[in-house]
Protein backbone atom coordinates (compact mmCIF):
# COMPACT_ATOMS: atom_id res chain seq x y z
CA UNK A 1 0.00 0.00 0.00
CA UNK A 2 1.72 3.13 -1.17
CA UNK A 3 0.38 6.03 0.88
CA UNK A 4 -2.30 5.66 3.52
CA UNK A 5 -2.37 9.35 4.49
CA UNK A 6 -4.28 10.08 7.72
CA UNK A 7 -6.10 13.42 7.69
CA UNK A 8 -6.18 15.37 10.92
CA UNK A 9 -9.45 15.16 12.75
CA UNK A 10 -11.55 12.89 14.92
CA UNK A 11 -11.21 9.39 13.47
CA UNK A 12 -14.51 7.61 13.13
CA UNK A 13 -14.84 3.84 13.60
CA UNK A 14 -15.35 1.73 10.50
CA UNK A 15 -17.62 -1.29 10.32
CA UNK A 16 -16.89 -3.64 7.42
CA UNK A 17 -20.11 -4.99 6.02
CA UNK A 18 -20.83 -7.94 3.76
CA UNK A 19 -19.25 -7.73 0.28
CA UNK A 20 -16.78 -5.13 1.43
CA UNK A 21 -19.12 -2.22 2.11
CA UNK A 22 -18.38 0.13 5.03
CA UNK A 23 -20.52 2.11 7.42
CA UNK A 24 -19.60 4.49 10.22
CA UNK A 25 -21.28 6.68 12.78
CA UNK A 26 -20.48 10.26 13.72
CA UNK A 27 -21.38 12.33 16.75
CA UNK A 28 -22.37 15.88 17.62
CA UNK A 29 -19.88 18.37 19.05
CA UNK A 30 -20.11 21.98 20.27
CA UNK A 31 -20.47 24.60 17.58
CA UNK A 32 -17.09 26.03 18.53
CA UNK A 33 -15.38 22.72 17.68
CA UNK A 34 -14.17 23.10 14.10
CA UNK A 35 -12.22 19.81 14.00
CA UNK A 36 -13.58 17.59 11.22
CA UNK A 37 -14.70 14.02 11.74
CA UNK A 38 -12.78 11.73 9.40
CA UNK A 39 -13.91 8.43 7.96
CA UNK A 40 -11.02 6.48 6.41
CA UNK A 41 -11.74 3.88 3.75
CA UNK A 42 -8.73 1.60 3.24
CA UNK A 43 -7.77 0.20 -0.17
CA UNK A 44 -9.91 -2.67 -1.41
CA UNK A 45 -7.50 -3.91 -4.07
CA UNK A 46 -5.33 -6.90 -3.14
CA UNK A 47 -2.41 -8.26 -5.15
CA UNK A 48 -1.06 -11.26 -3.20
CA UNK A 49 2.60 -12.22 -3.41
CA UNK A 50 2.93 -16.02 -3.29
CA UNK A 51 6.30 -17.57 -2.46
CA UNK A 52 7.20 -21.10 -3.61
CA UNK A 53 10.25 -22.56 -1.80
CA UNK A 54 12.94 -24.87 -3.11
CA UNK A 55 13.41 -28.61 -2.65
CA UNK A 56 13.53 -29.44 1.06
CA UNK A 57 11.99 -26.01 1.75
CA UNK A 58 8.43 -27.27 2.36
CA UNK A 59 7.57 -29.04 5.60
CA UNK A 60 5.99 -32.47 5.17
CA UNK A 61 3.90 -34.73 7.38
CA UNK A 62 3.35 -38.44 6.94
CA UNK A 63 0.22 -40.57 6.92
CA UNK A 64 -1.11 -42.12 10.12
CA UNK A 65 -0.24 -45.56 8.73
CA UNK A 66 3.39 -44.63 8.15
CA UNK A 67 3.61 -42.85 11.51
CA UNK A 68 2.45 -46.02 13.24
CA UNK A 69 4.81 -48.17 11.19
CA UNK A 70 7.78 -46.01 12.22
CA UNK A 71 6.61 -45.72 15.83
CA UNK A 72 6.75 -41.93 15.86
CA UNK A 73 4.91 -39.86 18.48
CA UNK A 74 4.01 -37.27 15.84
CA UNK A 75 3.64 -37.26 12.07
CA UNK A 76 6.57 -34.99 11.15
CA UNK A 77 8.27 -36.30 8.02
CA UNK A 78 10.40 -33.26 7.20
CA UNK A 79 10.75 -30.07 9.27
CA UNK A 80 14.24 -28.54 9.17
CA UNK A 81 13.23 -25.72 11.55
CA UNK A 82 12.89 -28.35 14.30
CA UNK A 83 16.26 -29.22 15.79
CA UNK A 84 14.87 -32.36 17.39
CA UNK A 85 13.40 -33.71 14.16
CA UNK A 86 16.50 -32.71 12.20
CA UNK A 87 18.76 -34.61 14.57
CA UNK A 88 16.52 -37.67 14.34
CA UNK A 89 16.51 -37.86 10.57
CA UNK A 90 20.18 -36.93 10.48
CA UNK A 91 20.86 -40.14 12.39
CA UNK A 92 18.37 -42.25 10.42
CA UNK A 93 19.59 -45.00 8.14
CA UNK A 94 18.64 -45.41 4.49
CA UNK A 95 15.68 -47.67 5.34
CA UNK A 96 14.00 -45.12 7.60
CA UNK A 97 14.72 -42.30 5.17
CA UNK A 98 13.00 -44.16 2.37
CA UNK A 99 9.95 -44.84 4.52
CA UNK A 100 9.76 -41.43 6.19
CA UNK A 101 10.18 -39.48 2.93
CA UNK A 102 7.85 -41.55 0.78
CA UNK A 103 5.96 -39.35 -1.72
CA UNK A 104 2.93 -41.64 -1.51
CA UNK A 105 2.74 -41.34 2.28
CA UNK A 106 3.46 -37.63 2.75
CA UNK A 107 1.79 -34.28 2.22
CA UNK A 108 2.52 -30.62 2.95
CA UNK A 109 2.26 -29.86 6.66
CA UNK A 110 -0.33 -27.10 6.28
CA UNK A 111 -1.57 -25.08 9.24
CA UNK A 112 -4.98 -26.31 10.33
CA UNK A 113 -6.00 -25.36 13.90
CA UNK A 114 -9.51 -26.78 13.47
CA UNK A 115 -8.64 -30.42 12.81
CA UNK A 116 -5.07 -30.26 14.21
CA UNK A 117 -3.46 -32.88 11.94
CA UNK A 118 -0.21 -33.18 13.90
CA UNK A 119 -0.43 -36.88 14.69
CA UNK A 120 0.07 -35.97 18.35
CA UNK A 121 -2.98 -35.12 20.50
CA UNK A 122 -0.74 -33.16 22.88
CA UNK A 123 0.61 -30.88 20.13
CA UNK A 124 -1.59 -28.12 18.75
CA UNK A 125 -1.35 -26.73 15.25
CA UNK A 126 0.05 -23.48 16.64
CA UNK A 127 2.73 -25.39 18.53
CA UNK A 128 3.62 -27.33 15.38
CA UNK A 129 3.89 -24.08 13.39
CA UNK A 130 5.51 -22.03 16.14
CA UNK A 131 8.50 -21.52 13.85
CA UNK A 132 6.48 -18.75 12.16
CA UNK A 133 6.48 -15.62 14.31
CA UNK A 134 5.88 -12.00 13.34
CA UNK A 135 8.48 -9.86 15.06
CA UNK A 136 7.81 -6.62 13.19
CA UNK A 137 5.27 -3.80 13.26
CA UNK A 138 3.93 -1.71 10.40
CA UNK A 139 4.61 2.02 10.52
CA UNK A 140 0.98 2.61 9.55
CA UNK A 141 -2.18 3.66 11.32
CA UNK A 142 -4.92 1.62 9.69
CA UNK A 143 -8.27 0.18 10.59
CA UNK A 144 -8.41 -3.42 11.75
CA UNK A 145 -10.11 -4.53 8.55
CA UNK A 146 -6.91 -5.02 6.55
CA UNK A 147 -5.10 -8.05 5.18
CA UNK A 148 -1.99 -6.98 7.11
CA UNK A 149 -0.42 -9.12 9.83
CA UNK A 150 -1.83 -7.33 12.88
CA UNK A 151 -3.25 -8.61 16.16
CA UNK A 152 -7.03 -8.47 16.38
CA UNK A 153 -8.44 -6.35 19.22
CA UNK A 154 -9.39 -8.40 22.31
CA UNK A 155 -13.07 -7.87 21.58
CA UNK A 156 -12.89 -9.43 18.11
CA UNK A 157 -14.48 -12.83 17.55
CA UNK A 158 -12.66 -14.85 16.54
CA UNK A 159 -9.61 -13.09 17.95
CA UNK A 160 -6.44 -13.96 16.01
CA UNK A 161 -2.88 -12.96 16.73
CA UNK A 162 -0.58 -11.73 13.98
CA UNK A 163 1.39 -14.99 14.38
CA UNK A 164 -1.74 -17.02 13.68
CA UNK A 165 -2.49 -14.88 10.63
CA UNK A 166 1.03 -15.50 9.32
CA UNK A 167 0.54 -19.24 9.80
CA UNK A 168 -2.74 -19.03 7.89
CA UNK A 169 -0.68 -17.49 5.10
CA UNK A 170 1.56 -20.56 5.05
CA UNK A 171 4.61 -19.02 6.71
CA UNK A 172 4.89 -22.03 9.02
CA UNK A 173 4.69 -24.64 6.25
CA UNK A 174 8.02 -23.57 4.75
CA UNK A 175 11.59 -23.53 6.09
CA UNK A 176 10.95 -20.29 7.94
CA UNK A 177 14.45 -19.76 9.30
CA UNK A 178 15.73 -19.75 5.73
CA UNK A 179 12.97 -17.68 4.13
CA UNK A 180 11.74 -15.30 6.83
CA UNK A 181 13.94 -12.41 5.61
CA UNK A 182 12.31 -12.52 2.18
CA UNK A 183 8.78 -12.91 3.54
CA UNK A 184 9.14 -10.11 6.07
CA UNK A 185 10.96 -7.75 3.71
CA UNK A 186 8.35 -8.04 0.96
CA UNK A 187 5.49 -7.79 3.46
CA UNK A 188 6.85 -4.68 5.15
CA UNK A 189 8.37 -2.77 2.26
CA UNK A 190 5.58 -3.22 -0.27
CA UNK A 191 2.91 -2.23 2.27
CA UNK A 192 4.73 0.69 3.91
CA UNK A 193 6.65 2.25 1.02
CA UNK A 194 5.05 5.64 1.70
CA UNK A 195 3.96 7.01 5.05
CA UNK A 196 2.07 10.28 5.12
CA UNK A 197 3.34 10.96 1.63
CA UNK A 198 6.99 10.34 2.50
CA UNK A 199 8.90 7.39 1.03
CA UNK A 200 10.52 5.27 3.72
CA UNK A 201 14.30 5.02 4.00
CA UNK A 202 14.54 1.41 2.84
CA UNK A 203 13.43 2.30 -0.68
CA UNK A 204 16.27 4.81 -1.00
CA UNK A 205 18.47 1.75 -1.64
CA UNK A 206 16.35 0.92 -4.70
CA UNK A 207 14.81 4.09 -6.13
CA UNK A 208 16.98 5.91 -8.71
CA UNK A 209 19.65 3.20 -8.35
CA UNK A 210 21.05 1.59 -11.48
CA UNK A 211 20.13 -2.12 -11.58
CA UNK A 212 23.77 -2.79 -12.48
CA UNK A 213 24.46 -2.30 -8.75
CA UNK A 214 22.64 -5.60 -8.27
CA UNK A 215 24.51 -7.06 -11.23
CA UNK A 216 21.76 -6.79 -13.83
CA UNK A 217 22.71 -8.26 -17.18
CA UNK A 218 22.74 -5.69 -20.00
CA UNK A 219 20.32 -7.78 -22.06
CA UNK A 220 17.63 -6.69 -21.63
CA UNK A 221 18.73 -3.26 -20.42
CA UNK A 222 16.95 -2.25 -17.20
CA UNK A 223 16.27 1.37 -16.28
CA UNK A 224 16.42 2.64 -12.69
CA UNK A 225 13.14 2.58 -10.80
CA UNK A 226 11.73 6.05 -10.26
CA UNK A 227 9.83 7.21 -7.20
CA UNK A 228 6.79 8.12 -9.29
CA UNK A 229 6.76 4.63 -10.79
CA UNK A 230 6.87 3.05 -7.34
CA UNK A 231 3.99 5.20 -6.14
CA UNK A 232 1.86 4.50 -9.21
CA UNK A 233 2.54 0.76 -9.10
CA UNK A 234 1.54 0.17 -5.48
CA UNK A 235 -0.75 3.05 -4.57
CA UNK A 236 -4.01 1.97 -2.92
CA UNK A 237 -3.14 -1.73 -3.12
CA UNK A 238 -2.47 -4.25 -0.39
CA UNK A 239 0.33 -6.77 -1.00
CA UNK A 240 -0.22 -9.65 1.44
CA UNK A 241 2.70 -12.07 1.27
CA UNK A 242 1.82 -15.77 1.34
CA UNK A 243 3.99 -18.89 1.29
CA UNK A 244 2.75 -22.10 -0.26
CA UNK A 245 4.65 -25.31 0.27
CA UNK A 246 4.43 -28.29 -2.04
CA UNK A 247 5.40 -31.92 -1.74
CA UNK A 248 8.85 -31.74 -3.32
CA UNK A 249 8.99 -35.54 -3.44
CA UNK A 250 6.14 -35.64 -5.97
CA UNK A 251 6.24 -34.62 -9.61
CA UNK A 252 6.21 -30.88 -10.24
CA UNK A 253 3.11 -31.27 -12.40
CA UNK A 254 1.28 -32.83 -9.44
CA UNK A 255 2.42 -30.01 -7.16
CA UNK A 256 1.31 -27.44 -9.74
CA UNK A 257 -2.21 -28.83 -9.86
CA UNK A 258 -2.49 -28.70 -6.07
CA UNK A 259 -1.09 -25.15 -5.96
CA UNK A 260 -3.58 -24.06 -8.62
CA UNK A 261 -6.39 -25.22 -6.34
CA UNK A 262 -4.92 -23.33 -3.39
CA UNK A 263 -4.36 -20.12 -5.35
CA UNK A 264 -7.90 -20.17 -6.72
CA UNK A 265 -9.21 -20.73 -3.20
CA UNK A 266 -7.09 -17.88 -1.84
CA UNK A 267 -8.32 -15.45 -4.47
CA UNK A 268 -11.91 -16.47 -3.84
CA UNK A 269 -11.47 -15.95 -0.11
CA UNK A 270 -10.22 -12.40 -0.62
CA UNK A 271 -13.12 -11.73 -2.95
CA UNK A 272 -15.62 -13.05 -0.41
CA UNK A 273 -14.09 -10.68 2.14
CA UNK A 274 -14.92 -7.78 -0.15
CA UNK A 275 -11.51 -7.25 -1.70
CA UNK A 276 -10.83 -6.89 -5.40
CA UNK A 277 -8.39 -9.73 -6.10
CA UNK A 278 -7.82 -10.48 -9.78
CA UNK A 279 -4.17 -11.60 -10.06
CA UNK A 280 -1.28 -12.88 -7.98
CA UNK A 281 2.51 -12.59 -8.33
CA UNK A 282 4.76 -15.63 -7.85
CA UNK A 283 8.23 -15.52 -6.26
CA UNK A 284 10.26 -18.73 -6.31
CA UNK A 285 13.40 -20.30 -4.92
CA UNK A 286 15.29 -23.08 -6.72
CA UNK A 287 12.98 -26.03 -7.51
CA UNK A 288 10.01 -23.74 -6.87
CA UNK A 289 10.79 -22.20 -10.25
CA UNK A 290 10.19 -25.52 -12.02
CA UNK A 291 6.90 -25.92 -10.15
CA UNK A 292 5.91 -22.37 -11.11
CA UNK A 293 6.58 -23.10 -14.77
CA UNK A 294 4.37 -26.19 -14.45
CA UNK A 295 1.79 -23.96 -12.76
CA UNK A 296 1.34 -21.87 -15.93
CA UNK A 297 1.62 -24.77 -18.39
CA UNK A 298 -1.77 -25.34 -20.04
CA UNK A 299 -1.57 -29.12 -19.54
CA UNK A 300 -0.64 -28.84 -15.85
CA UNK A 301 -1.63 -25.95 -13.57
CA UNK A 302 -3.08 -23.80 -16.39
CA UNK A 303 -2.90 -20.66 -14.22
CA UNK A 304 -1.18 -18.20 -16.53
CA UNK A 305 -4.20 -15.91 -16.83
CA UNK A 306 -4.35 -15.42 -13.04
CA UNK A 307 -0.65 -14.78 -12.54
CA UNK A 308 0.58 -11.27 -13.25
CA UNK A 309 4.25 -12.21 -13.29
CA UNK A 310 7.03 -14.29 -11.74
CA UNK A 311 10.35 -13.68 -10.02
CA UNK A 312 12.65 -16.71 -10.13
CA UNK A 313 15.54 -17.09 -7.71
CA UNK A 314 18.48 -19.50 -8.29
CA UNK A 315 16.36 -21.78 -10.47
CA UNK A 316 18.02 -24.90 -11.94
CA UNK A 317 16.34 -24.03 -15.22
CA UNK A 318 17.59 -27.16 -17.04
CA UNK A 319 18.75 -29.17 -14.03
CA UNK A 320 21.96 -29.35 -12.02
CA UNK A 321 24.92 -31.71 -12.12
CA UNK A 322 24.89 -31.59 -8.31
CA UNK A 323 21.83 -33.86 -8.33
CA UNK A 324 23.84 -36.66 -9.97
CA UNK A 325 26.78 -35.99 -7.65
CA UNK A 326 24.68 -36.09 -4.47
CA UNK A 327 22.85 -39.28 -5.41
CA UNK A 328 26.20 -40.99 -5.98
CA UNK A 329 28.32 -39.31 -3.30
CA UNK A 330 26.02 -37.59 -0.79
CA UNK A 331 25.78 -33.94 0.12
CA UNK A 332 28.95 -31.97 0.64
CA UNK A 333 30.55 -32.13 4.07
CA UNK A 334 32.10 -28.74 3.38
CA UNK A 335 28.69 -27.05 3.46
CA UNK A 336 27.99 -26.29 7.11
CA UNK A 337 24.27 -26.20 6.57
CA UNK A 338 21.83 -28.32 8.51
CA UNK A 339 19.45 -29.02 5.63
CA UNK A 340 21.92 -30.80 3.30
CA UNK A 341 23.42 -32.78 6.17
CA UNK A 342 20.11 -34.13 7.39
CA UNK A 343 19.25 -35.24 3.86
CA UNK A 344 22.38 -37.38 3.81
CA UNK A 345 26.14 -37.15 3.49
CA UNK A 346 26.31 -40.58 1.87
CA UNK A 347 25.12 -41.60 -1.57
CA UNK A 348 23.03 -44.53 -0.35
CA UNK A 349 21.07 -42.30 2.05
CA UNK A 350 20.34 -39.74 -0.65
CA UNK A 351 19.48 -42.31 -3.33
CA UNK A 352 17.06 -44.14 -1.02
CA UNK A 353 14.96 -40.94 -1.03
CA UNK A 354 15.57 -39.28 -4.40
CA UNK A 355 15.41 -42.45 -6.51
CA UNK A 356 11.84 -42.88 -5.26
CA UNK A 357 10.84 -39.22 -5.62
CA UNK A 358 9.63 -38.06 -9.06
CA UNK A 359 10.02 -34.40 -8.17
CA UNK A 360 13.62 -34.75 -7.06
CA UNK A 361 14.56 -36.64 -10.24
CA UNK A 362 13.34 -33.64 -12.25
CA UNK A 363 16.35 -31.72 -10.89
CA UNK A 364 18.75 -33.89 -12.90
CA UNK A 365 20.29 -32.29 -16.00
CA UNK A 366 17.73 -32.37 -18.80
CA UNK A 367 18.23 -32.89 -22.51
CA UNK A 368 18.64 -29.11 -22.84
CA UNK A 369 21.71 -29.26 -20.58
CA UNK A 370 23.81 -30.40 -23.53
CA UNK A 371 26.36 -33.13 -24.22
CA UNK A 372 29.55 -34.09 -22.43
CA UNK A 373 28.84 -32.98 -18.87
CA UNK A 374 29.64 -36.38 -17.27
CA UNK A 375 33.29 -37.23 -17.84
CA UNK A 376 35.87 -39.85 -16.89
CA UNK A 377 39.49 -38.68 -17.12
CA UNK A 378 42.96 -40.07 -16.51
CA UNK A 379 46.34 -38.35 -16.86
CA UNK A 380 44.70 -35.21 -18.28
CA UNK A 381 42.98 -37.26 -20.95
CA UNK A 382 39.20 -37.54 -21.29
CA UNK A 383 38.30 -41.21 -21.68
CA UNK A 384 34.53 -40.78 -21.61
CA UNK A 385 32.19 -37.84 -22.14
CA UNK A 386 28.43 -38.33 -21.81
CA UNK A 387 25.86 -37.83 -23.07
CA UNK A 388 26.89 -38.05 -26.69
CA UNK A 389 23.46 -37.86 -28.33
CA UNK A 390 21.75 -35.38 -26.00
CA UNK A 391 19.80 -37.99 -24.02
CA UNK A 392 21.11 -38.26 -20.45
CA UNK A 393 18.16 -40.43 -19.47
CA UNK A 394 19.20 -43.30 -21.72
CA UNK A 395 22.93 -42.61 -21.79
CA UNK A 396 23.45 -42.05 -18.03
CA UNK A 397 20.44 -42.34 -15.74
CA UNK A 398 19.02 -45.67 -16.90
CA UNK A 399 22.35 -47.49 -17.29
CA UNK A 400 22.45 -50.82 -15.49
CA UNK A 401 25.54 -52.25 -13.82
CA UNK A 402 27.79 -49.48 -15.14
CA UNK A 403 29.94 -47.90 -12.44
CA UNK A 404 29.51 -44.29 -13.63
CA UNK A 405 25.72 -44.58 -14.06
CA UNK A 406 23.36 -42.68 -11.80
CA UNK A 407 21.77 -45.59 -9.97
CA UNK A 408 23.27 -48.16 -7.63
CA UNK A 409 20.68 -50.94 -7.67
CA UNK A 410 21.23 -51.91 -4.04
CA UNK A 411 20.69 -48.31 -2.87
CA UNK A 412 17.26 -47.77 -4.44
CA UNK A 413 15.06 -49.87 -2.19
CA UNK A 414 16.74 -50.66 1.15
CA UNK A 415 13.31 -50.88 2.84
CA UNK A 416 12.24 -53.66 0.42
CA UNK A 417 9.09 -51.75 -0.42
CA UNK A 418 6.97 -53.93 -2.68
CA UNK A 419 6.45 -51.17 -5.26
CA UNK A 420 9.96 -49.68 -5.25
CA UNK A 421 12.91 -50.78 -7.34
CA UNK A 422 14.83 -50.13 -10.52
CA UNK A 423 11.80 -50.60 -12.77
CA UNK A 424 9.73 -47.98 -10.96
CA UNK A 425 12.62 -45.52 -10.82
CA UNK A 426 13.20 -45.99 -14.55
CA UNK A 427 9.55 -45.11 -15.13
CA UNK A 428 9.97 -41.97 -13.02
CA UNK A 429 12.96 -40.97 -15.11
CA UNK A 430 10.92 -41.37 -18.28
CA UNK A 431 8.23 -39.10 -16.82
CA UNK A 432 10.92 -36.59 -15.82
CA UNK A 433 12.12 -36.57 -19.42
CA UNK A 434 8.61 -35.77 -20.67
CA UNK A 435 8.25 -33.04 -18.06
CA UNK A 436 11.54 -31.47 -19.12
CA UNK A 437 10.45 -31.52 -22.75
CA UNK A 438 7.14 -29.86 -21.85
CA UNK A 439 8.50 -26.95 -19.81
CA UNK A 440 11.82 -26.25 -21.56
CA UNK A 441 10.48 -23.05 -23.12
CA UNK A 442 7.62 -22.40 -20.70
CA UNK A 443 8.07 -19.01 -19.02
CA UNK A 444 5.64 -16.32 -18.00
CA UNK A 445 5.58 -13.21 -20.21
CA UNK A 446 6.42 -11.06 -17.17
CA UNK A 447 9.40 -12.97 -15.75
CA UNK A 448 12.48 -11.78 -13.87
CA UNK A 449 15.34 -13.90 -12.56
CA UNK A 450 18.37 -13.68 -10.30
CA UNK A 451 20.99 -16.37 -9.81
CA UNK A 452 24.62 -17.06 -8.99
CA UNK A 453 27.38 -16.52 -11.53
CA UNK A 454 30.20 -16.70 -8.99
CA UNK A 455 33.44 -18.55 -9.70
CA UNK A 456 34.21 -18.57 -5.95
CA UNK A 457 30.94 -20.49 -5.35
CA UNK A 458 31.76 -23.28 -7.77
CA UNK A 459 29.03 -25.72 -8.80
CA UNK A 460 28.94 -28.88 -10.89
CA UNK A 461 28.18 -28.07 -14.51
CA UNK A 462 30.59 -30.82 -15.49
CA UNK A 463 30.83 -33.85 -13.20
CA UNK A 464 34.24 -35.50 -13.53
CA UNK A 465 35.48 -38.88 -12.29
CA UNK A 466 39.28 -39.11 -12.13
CA UNK A 467 40.83 -42.58 -12.66
CA UNK A 468 44.13 -43.45 -11.03
CA UNK A 469 46.30 -46.57 -11.13
CA UNK A 470 49.01 -48.26 -13.14
CA UNK A 471 46.64 -50.21 -15.37
CA UNK A 472 46.32 -49.00 -18.96
CA UNK A 473 42.98 -50.78 -19.39
CA UNK A 474 40.88 -48.52 -21.63
CA UNK A 475 37.43 -50.15 -21.88
CA UNK A 476 36.29 -48.35 -18.76
CA UNK A 477 32.64 -49.38 -19.15
CA UNK A 478 33.68 -52.91 -18.17
CA UNK A 479 35.20 -51.88 -14.84
CA UNK A 480 33.12 -52.99 -11.85
CA UNK A 481 32.77 -51.50 -8.38
CA UNK A 482 34.73 -53.40 -5.76
CA UNK A 483 34.41 -50.82 -2.99
CA UNK A 484 32.43 -47.59 -2.71
CA UNK A 485 32.77 -45.29 0.30
CA UNK A 486 29.52 -43.59 -0.85
CA UNK A 487 31.23 -40.20 -0.72
CA UNK A 488 32.91 -40.21 -4.08
CA UNK A 489 35.78 -42.71 -3.79
CA UNK A 490 35.70 -46.04 -5.62
CA UNK A 491 37.91 -49.06 -6.09
CA UNK A 492 37.21 -50.55 -9.51
CA UNK A 493 38.05 -54.09 -10.55
CA UNK A 494 39.65 -54.78 -13.92
CA UNK A 495 38.00 -57.73 -15.72
CA UNK A 496 39.86 -61.04 -15.19
CA UNK A 497 40.18 -61.71 -18.90
CA UNK A 498 41.93 -58.38 -19.35
CA UNK A 499 44.51 -58.89 -16.63
CA UNK A 500 46.28 -61.59 -18.67
CA UNK A 501 47.16 -59.05 -21.33
CA UNK A 502 48.09 -56.05 -19.20
CA UNK A 503 49.89 -57.63 -16.28
CA UNK A 504 48.90 -58.29 -12.71
CA UNK A 505 47.08 -55.02 -11.99
CA UNK A 506 43.69 -55.97 -10.58
CA UNK A 507 42.10 -52.61 -9.81
CA UNK A 508 41.95 -48.89 -10.42
CA UNK A 509 40.78 -46.17 -8.08
CA UNK A 510 38.39 -43.37 -8.97
CA UNK A 511 37.27 -40.30 -7.16
CA UNK A 512 34.84 -37.55 -8.05
CA UNK A 513 36.50 -34.20 -8.62
CA UNK A 514 35.34 -31.03 -6.85
CA UNK A 515 33.24 -28.53 -8.84
CA UNK A 516 35.05 -26.05 -11.06
CA UNK A 517 32.23 -24.14 -12.77
CA UNK A 518 30.69 -20.83 -11.72
CA UNK A 519 27.39 -20.85 -9.89
CA UNK A 520 26.13 -20.82 -6.30
CA UNK A 521 27.57 -24.14 -5.04
CA UNK A 522 24.46 -26.00 -6.23
CA UNK A 523 23.12 -24.59 -9.51
CA UNK A 524 25.75 -23.94 -12.18
CA UNK A 525 25.51 -20.72 -14.13
CA UNK A 526 25.27 -22.84 -17.27
CA UNK A 527 21.85 -24.09 -16.17
CA UNK A 528 20.54 -20.79 -14.80
CA UNK A 529 21.64 -19.02 -17.99
CA UNK A 530 18.99 -20.98 -19.89
CA UNK A 531 16.69 -18.17 -18.75
CA UNK A 532 18.97 -15.60 -20.34
CA UNK A 533 19.36 -17.63 -23.53
CA UNK A 534 15.58 -17.96 -23.84
CA UNK A 535 15.24 -14.26 -24.56
CA UNK A 536 11.88 -14.27 -22.76
CA UNK A 537 12.79 -12.48 -19.53
CA UNK A 538 12.13 -8.84 -18.71
CA UNK A 539 15.19 -8.73 -16.44
CA UNK A 540 18.11 -10.98 -15.50
CA UNK A 541 20.47 -10.51 -12.55
CA UNK A 542 23.68 -12.61 -12.73
CA UNK A 543 25.05 -12.16 -9.23
CA UNK A 544 27.91 -13.07 -6.91
CA UNK A 545 28.38 -13.35 -3.18
CA UNK A 546 25.92 -15.94 -1.94
CA UNK A 547 25.34 -19.67 -1.56
CA UNK A 548 22.28 -21.34 -3.04
CA UNK A 549 20.20 -22.07 0.08
CA UNK A 550 20.75 -18.66 1.68
CA UNK A 551 20.32 -16.54 -1.44
CA UNK A 552 17.34 -14.61 -0.10
CA UNK A 553 19.41 -13.36 2.83
CA UNK A 554 21.59 -11.37 0.42
CA UNK A 555 20.83 -7.65 -0.05
CA UNK A 556 21.47 -7.72 -3.81
CA UNK A 557 18.90 -10.48 -4.11
CA UNK A 558 16.35 -8.69 -1.92
CA UNK A 559 16.75 -5.40 -3.76
CA UNK A 560 16.58 -6.95 -7.22
CA UNK A 561 13.52 -8.94 -6.09
CA UNK A 562 11.68 -5.82 -4.91
CA UNK A 563 12.68 -4.01 -8.10
CA UNK A 564 11.26 -6.89 -10.14
CA UNK A 565 8.04 -7.01 -8.09
CA UNK A 566 7.38 -3.31 -8.66
CA UNK A 567 8.06 -3.69 -12.38
CA UNK A 568 5.52 -6.51 -12.49
CA UNK A 569 2.99 -4.62 -10.35
CA UNK A 570 3.11 -1.59 -12.62
CA UNK A 571 1.71 -3.74 -15.46
CA UNK A 572 -1.47 -4.49 -13.49
CA UNK A 573 -4.67 -3.33 -15.17
CA UNK A 574 -7.66 -3.62 -12.86
CA UNK A 575 -11.08 -4.43 -14.29
CA UNK A 576 -12.76 -1.61 -12.39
Amino acid sequence: MADFTRLQGYPLPTYPEQLGGYKTQGYTTPVQDRMPQVFHIPPRRVLPIIFLPGIMGSNLRMSAVRQQQLGKSNNVAWRPDSNIESIKIGRADAIQRQLQLDPEQTEVDEYDPLTNPTGDPDESADERHSNAKVDFFYALNVSIETPLLMDDPPTASPCKSKDQKARERGWGEVYFDCYRTLLETCELQLNTAFQYGVMNDYWKQIIDVSPTVWQAHPQPLLAPLERSTLRAAIENIWFPVHAMGYNWLKASSTSACRLAERINSLMQRYQEQGFQCEKVIIVTHSMGGLVARALIHPAMGNMKDKILGMVHGVMPAIGAGATYKRMRCGFEDSLFKLTPKILGNYGNKVTSVLANAPGALELLPSQSYGNGWLQVTRDDQTLLSLPVHGDPYEEIYKLKDVWYGLLRKDWINPANHKKAGTLRTTGMLERAKRFHEAVTNTFHDQSYAHYGADQTKAAWHRVVWLLEGSSQFTDISKLTIERDNMQGRLRLSVPVESRRTIGDCKALSAHLMPPEDSGDQTVPTHSADHQLRSGKFKGIFRQTGYEHQDSYNNNKVLHSTLYSLVRIAETMRWSK
